[in-house]
């Protein structure tokens, strides 16, 4: 049994993609016993990018660490009752399969009750099953639209843009491991099972408007919609001598000791438009252009200096490869170098959280494609002979390859 504080909790994953493989991962790292189940051809993630051997991708090797892997046909009938022996012996089952395709499997929330009353049935879904969008199919593109990223980035840049990472699949991901650790707890407390469902657009709509729906929040409304700080088109990483850095003093003690450096100390006292927050986030255009304008006259070594003696917030932007080197991460031991058994040398991250007891077990590898398939249908009490013959007729595969 794997260590962590989730050891001893066992759940069936039947997610793909993204969002759902991210929750998962979640659990994972924190010692959960996850059993991906995979289609016979294997979740797409594992043909993402440039992998060193074909079904066994970088995204695939973050997502899918410590997880165990059965390839199995859930259309055949012998497949799915071998998936449903195994319920019984389960904690929770994640899905962000639709609800009625999982109806046609057996597999929907109904069904599985029948054969475990206390299970913890965690349903992702892109829209929420009251509303009129339920059962539309949602990516993460789709509900960044959905949610008002493009046009707040439109507001902000000019032009109408997607964040260049799926952040919706990663910030749903984690609000769904959230959910399915509540729900465990409670079930833990109480010993009732139920559904939980997390939807993406409702899950985003209130990630958005929790900070933009702003003097919308009372009746009558005292202000348009949007935080305009962080709407602010002067909102970026600030052109120095030789670079770029981001600054942000926010509070009033960080503010005047920013005035203070620069030699502008007055404008606190004499200016009206910086005296307070609910001042500056008026003329937040202003202030920002006014950073600005002081930062291209010296390089980012003097600024770094000068910022951090006044202990006012600032941080030099990272490219993708010079994060990969950062002197922080590497004092923190955020980075593992790995020999993977079928991989060679891969670099994995720590689950980032630190225990000072039951600490999430470290060094696991993502799984090969059915690796796990021949002994999680013994689990299910499956005997050799007809997990032999559910091999020799592809019903399910062991460890294929890829």
């Amino acid at each position: 049994m794997s260590g962590g504080p989730l050891a001893g909790i066992r759940l069936l994953d039947l997610t793909t993609v993204q969002m759902g493989p991210w929750c998962t991962r979640i659990m994972a790292d924190f010692g959960a016993d996850v059993i991906k189940v995979e289609a016979p051809g294997g979740d797409s993630s594992r043909y993402t990018g440039v992998p060193r051997h074909r079904g066994m991708s970088g995204t695939f090797q973050h997502n899918a660490r410590g997880k165990r892997s059965i390839a199995i046909d859930l259309k055949q009938k012998e497949a799915r009752d071998a998936i449903l022996a195994l319920i019984p012996k389960v904690d929770a089952l994640a899905s962000n399969i639709r609800q009625a395709a999982l109806a046609r499997l057996g597999l929907d929330y109904a069904s599985i009750r029948k054969l475990k009353l206390g299970i913890v049935y965690l349903s992702m879904v892109g829209y929420g099953s009251a509303g009129r969008y339920a059962g539309r199919p949602a990516y993460d593109d789709l509900i960044q639209a959905a949610s008002a990223i493009p046009t707040l980035l439109q507001r902000s840049t000019g032009e109408p843009r997607f964040i260049p990472m799926a952040a919706i699949d990663r910030i749903v991901g984690g609000s769904a491991a959230n959910a399915l650790l509540a729900g465990l707890l409670a079930k833990a407390r109480t010993g009732i099972g139920q559904m939980v469902e997390v939807p993406m657009f409702e899950t985003m709509a209130q990630f958005v408007l929790s900070e933009h729906m702003q003097g919308t929040t009372f009746d009558p409304p005292t202000s348009p919609p949007g935080y305009k700080r962080t709407l602010s088109r002067s909102r970026k990483p600030y052109a120095s001598k030789d670079g770029f850095i981001a600054v942000l003093p926010y509070n009033d003690g960080q503010w005047q000791r920013f005035f203070q450096a620069v030699g502008k100390g007055h404008l606190l006292e004499n200016d009206p438009r910086f005296a307070d927050i609910g001042a500056r986030t008026a003329n937040i255009d202003a202030l920002y252009d006014m950073i600005g304008a002081e930062i291209v006259h010296r390089t980012n070594a003097e600024w770094l200096q000068l910022l951090q003696e006044n202990d006012i917030p600032c941080m030099v932007p990272h490219t993708l490869e010079s994060l990969m080197e950062d002197p922080h991460l590497a004092d923190a031991g955020f980075f593992q170098w790995l020999d993977h058994p079928s991989e060679g040398r891969i670099r994995t991250m720590r689950e980032p959280s630190t225990w000072s007891e039951t600490k999430p077990p470290t060094g696991r590898f993502a799984p090969r494609l059915g690796q796990h398939t021949r002994e999680i249908l013994a689990e299910a009490g499956l005997d050799d002979a007809t997990i032999d013959d559910l091999i020799a007729r592809n019903i399910v595969n062991t460890d294929a390859p890829t």
